[in-house]
């Protein structure tokens, strides 16, 4: 099974990251990694699913832990 791209809109229906904070985490260098189909400024971004999900898990808070 092939892993599915996602556009940033995509990203933002599924998900509900806007395609500007995508953008923004991008710039900063944070954020799920994604694939820029064409060169400049204005390139096409996609992400893999399994890239997102993925960050999502690493960003998850385990509760219940002892204290840091």
């Amino acid at each position: 099974m092939r892993d599915e791209l996602l556009t940033p809109k995509q990203v933002h229906a599924e998900y509900g990251f806007s395609p500007q904070t995508l953008a923004n985490w991008r710039w900063c260098g944070q954020g799920p990694e994604y694939i820029k189909q064409t060169p400049g400024r204005g390139g096409r971004i996609k992400y893999r699913r399994s890239s997102l999900e993925a960050w999502l898990e690493a960003q998850t808070v385990k509760t219940g832990g002892a204290a840091a």
